[in-house]
């Protein structure tokens, strides 16, 4: 692991039927390799999922049944994408998600690949890490940076972005590994990010709430936001433990 200046990426985005890997397909697929100074290869293509498109994941993408119709099957471009992804460091926005769908569908055809053993940077948890923008979707850290729009939300559209967006991020990082141990710590949110409490402070938030979010499966940062916000008012006795019905669950963490 090199200056991040001097290494080669691929920046992945994914267009699919819904968020199950196991049971949504893949309807659109979109890599660039790249370097910080230019543009290696691209990869672009619609595919045919032999499933139907759900109307919630077509007023997302607007790729309709019609448009996939004919269209190669994941089978036969995944070899080619798995060829250029190699073993470049993968760059996306929650791009774990897109890594899952591509694993699940070389399951599903026996195609052999590498996938789990790549390293990859995810863009919403740098965004995270930055905590310069309102909110991390990939739109606004584009209006954020001031970045030009590359038009309707399509794979390709997002990668372009991405790559951009990528760019901002790292730049308080000389090398990949810099990046990497950073990252393997979780990071501090200000705001909370989904939910009835979305967007609200942390310490605005009900303590109630807050001791039952902690024991659901949310990812890495926001599980550890959430255990800080209910550590620190716990050790300046914001609540009252006593008459507190949840004061068993404020065990140490």
């Amino acid at each position: 692991m090199g200056l991040i200046k001097k290494e080669t990426f691929i920046c992945l985005d994914l267009e699919t039927t819904g968020l199950e890997p196991e049971n949504d397909r893949i309807i659109e697929v979109a890599a660039v390799c790249f370097t910080f100074d230019t543009t290696l290869n691209t990869f672009e293509s619609l595919i045919d999922p032999e499933i139907p498109i759900s109307e919630v994941s077509k007023a997302i993408h607007h790729i309709s049944d019609e448009m996939v119709q004919g269209k190669p099957k994941i089978a036969e471009v995944l070899p080619a994408l798995l060829k250029m992804i190699d073993r470049h460091i993968i760059v996306g926005h929650s791009v774990g998600m897109d890594i899952a769908f591509l694993s699940a569908a070389a399951r599903r055809h026996n195609i052999p690949n590498i996938l789990s053993a790549i390293a990859y940077f995810d863009t919403l948890r740098l965004a995270r890490l930055y905590g310069e923008s309102p909110t991390n979707s990939l739109e606004k850290l584009r209006e954020h940076f001031n970045i030009e729009s590359e038009g309707a939300h399509r794979a390709m559209s997002d990668v372009i972005v991405n790559i951009e967006v990528f760019k901002y991020l790292s730049t308080n990082f000389q090398t990949t590994k810099q990046l990497f141990d950073r990252l393997k710590m979780p990071i501090l949110l200000k705001t909370m990010p989904l939910g009835k409490h979305k967007g609200r402070l942390f310490s605005e938030i009900p303590i109630e709430y807050l001791l039952w979010a902690a024991r659901k499966d949310f990812d890495q940062d926001l599980l550890f936001s959430i255990r800080s916000e209910i550590n620190k008012r716990k050790a300046g006795k914001q609540f009252g433990q006593a008459s507190n019905p949840f004061a068993s669950l404020l065990g140490d963490e």
